[in-house]
């Protein structure tokens, strides 16, 4: 009798770990995304469901590979660590290409570009880039004019790794030699929605988004407003990460993807979110 539970047991184990290594649905191998659907229109939920640009490129590609698509809603940091370790199949989450992430994962071509924005409230003294930081005869910036700023981020995002670098590399960050931090001044949230939040009861003075979920935050939050003019923080190309030298799957993303452009899903799923006039619905 025990020879004969060991026996079930170790079927049970090894179906198990077959049913994991490849899941279909509809008999359709599963492609599965993680992404943080708290930024708007890239990503978010209406009701149960998770929609957005990113949520519908994804859908359109999982097509064009005749798989079934499968998303899953993680904090954003998760998103990243989530695919380099191999736990999803590639990440969007209007994620953008860096030096730093590159070494642990790797990315499609870009299917869209993003701009870092500054949020304040109604009323703020911040009402340009100028009144944050002074600048050297060659727009360099080379201290903040108020050393007690507090900025408002979502962790994780380039927003957040921008803001935290050194005040002479446009962030808000006082270091040490070793590049460790000597003064923080940036305060991380989970989603941009808790830091617009933060904004909006005096805990920073400022928000660093993307320009889009800024539109989006601010359509719906009365006080707050996104900084006009040339004060755009940072402009940023989006693309699709997966597990670092997963170099078939990526080709077949970039070759669905070069398809969807060329006849023009992506460009009809974007301007469905983003119309051409500049407003966000």
């Amino acid at each position: 009798m025990k020879k004969f539970i060991s026996i079930i047991l170790v079927l049970v184990i090894a179906l198990s770990v077959f049913a994991a290594c490849g899941q279909k649905t509809d008999g359709k191998e599963d492609l599965v995304m993680a992404t943080n659907a708290a930024f708007p229109p890239y990503e978010f939920k209406e009701g149960d469901k998770i929609v957005g640009i990113d949520a519908e490129i994804a859908a359109a590609i999982a097509d064009k590979l005749g798989m079934n698509l499968v998303i899953e809603d993680v904090d954003f940091g998760a998103v990243l660590t989530g695919v380099a370790e191999g736990k999803y199949d590639m990440g969007m989450a209007g994620i953008t290409v860096t030096e730093d992430r590159k070494k642990t994962m790797d990315f499609s071509d870009t299917y869209a570009t993003g701009i870092q924005v500054i949020i304040v409230k109604d009323g703020s003294p911040i009402t340009s880039l100028d009144d944050i930081f002074e600048f050297n005869a060659d727009g360099d910036p080379v201290a903040l004019k108020n050393p007690d700023i507090k900025v408002g981020v979502q962790e994780n995002t380039t927003g957040d790794i921008y803001s935290s670098s050194a005040i002479t590399g446009w962030g808000f960050n006082d270091l040490n030699e070793d590049e460790s931090v000597k003064t923080d001044r940036v305060v991380r949230y989970k989603t941009g929605a808790e830091a617009v939040s933060a904004l909006k009861s005096d805990k920073v003075d400022c928000v660093i988004i993307d320009n889009e979920p800024a539109k989006s935050f601010v359509a719906t939050n009365e006080g707050i407003h996104i900084l006009e003019g040339e004060n755009e923080y940072a402009v940023e190309d989006y693309a699709i990460c997966v597990k670092k030298g997963d170099s078939e799957l990526l080709t077949k993303i970039n070759k669905a993807l070069a398809d969807l452009k060329a006849d023009g899903t992506v460009d009809k799923i974007v301007n469905k979110y983003i119309p051409k006039d500049g407003g966000a619905q």
